[in-house]
């Protein structure tokens, strides 16, 4: 994505996807792992990372709980988007043989995303805190018994052998990331296949939210991800998170955020960035 260093946070970790999404997007900085998301937020906020690498949804397991939540309150803008396609490994002690492995090791969505290969192995599958520390697990136990469930980046930082690649169920698994700044670039409104984030909240009056989304549709404006999730502890109160192609100064999506706007309590803007090469390359391969 750029040329220049820094140094880029993410949640999780060494040789987690979220580390691997950060090395292949930014091949030249040094990754940030963190405990927590806030914790990777919090890294930018303080100065201690230049960019944070924040997972939002995948194809299969859909969105990431609390990414919605923790966006609005960052403090940090939205500035790119990044996709890792998730290729999940059986990684095991050296010299461990398939035959021999009894469990295996990974997230509870990991796990739920290599049911075919658990059956085929007759594995017992054991949930740990997420897939590159099931790998630094079984490297420290040295049990040829265990496996583990995670990336080949895994395998290499914690010196595993990878018994078997691509392991899971479907060969599109992938996520998209949010990539964060605690700077507020400059996006030209010229420059082409742009994306704009924003939240809002509707109105309490009758067919808000058809009023409010009407303005895409009649300015012809392509939505590409509307999420709805409660604030305040108040079933009354409903936050959207959005993505839509464009920039708000363009006059099309301009129109769109104006009428939104008559039927919203509040709408903010959380970055406006360049679309990920992925998009085009996906469209193509369809």
């Amino acid at each position: 994505m750029t040329g220049k260093t820094g140094i880029i946070a993410f949640q999780g970790r060494p040789g987690a996807y979220s580390d691997l999404a950060c090395r292949n997007a930014y091949p030249t900085w040094t990754t940030l792992p963190c405990d927590t998301f806030q914790a990777a937020m919090e890294a930018v906020r303080a100065g201690r990372a230049d960019l944070a690498m924040m997972p939002t949804e995948n194809t299969l397991a859909g969105r990431v709980p609390d990414m919605h939540i923790l966006l609005p309150e960052s403090g940090l803008y939205v500035i790119g988007e990044a996709f890792q396609r998730v290729e999940h490994c059986l990684l095991a002690p050296r010299g461990a043989t398939i035959a021999g492995l009894k469990r295996a090791h990974s997230h509870a969505v990991a796990l739920g995303q290599v049911r075919n290969i658990i059956a085929e192995l007759n594995l017992q599958a054991i949930i740990e805190a997420d897939t590159a520390g099931s790998a630094e697990l079984v490297a420290k136990w040295n049990n040829p018994e265990d496996c583990a469930i995670a990336s080949d980046l895994a395998a290499e930082i914690f010196g595993l052998e990878i018994l078997r690649r691509n392991v899971e169920d479907a060969s599109h698994n992938t996520t998209r990331f949010y990539v964060m700044s605690k700077s507020k670039p400059t996006v030209s409104a010229d420059r082409p296949d742009l994306m704009t984030t924003f939240v809002f909240r509707v109105r309490n009056v009758p067919a808000a939210l058809y009023k409010a989304l009407g303005g895409f549709a009649t300015n012809g404006v392509n939505m590409t991800k509307l999420e709805s999730y409660m604030v305040g502890g108040s079933f009354a109160a409903t936050q959207f998170l959005c993505d839509v192609e464009g920039h708000p100064e363009q006059p099309a999506l301009r129109r769109a955020l104006e009428e939104l706007q008559f039927f919203s309590r509040e709408t903010r803007i959380l970055g406006v960035y360049p679309t990920a090469t992925f998009r085009k390359e996906q469209g193509a391969g369809d």
